[in-house]
């Protein structure tokens, strides 16, 4: 488990888009602001067994526009319950 500093919690809708999150990100962890940094999404929820599933999902480029930018949580089939990981690369 990540220590609480290193954790950010964030509510949103399910029409957010991974653009809209990297933007919510991006206030709260200046490490994900830099010209050349990555936002890389993952959805983390458990299978059937009860093991938990990492599913990536999508890569944001902090500064430029990219194919992934508009895909909304719905659209990737997030559920309530499961957690977005996001990595800043």
């Amino acid at each position: 488990m990540l220590p609480p500093r290193a954790r950010a919690q964030i509510y949103t809708w399910m029409d957010a888009t991974l653009r809209e999150l990297s933007d919510l990100v991006k206030e709260v962890k200046p490490a994900a602001r830099g010209r050349m940094t990555r936002l890389s999404f993952a959805f983390v929820y458990p299978d059937r067994t009860g093991r938990n599933v990492l599913r990536q999902v999508g890569l944001v480029h902090s500064t430029r526009p990219g194919n992934d930018d508009e895909k909304t949580l719905k659209a990737l089939s997030f559920q309530i319950g499961d957690f977005l990981d996001v990595a800043i690369l």
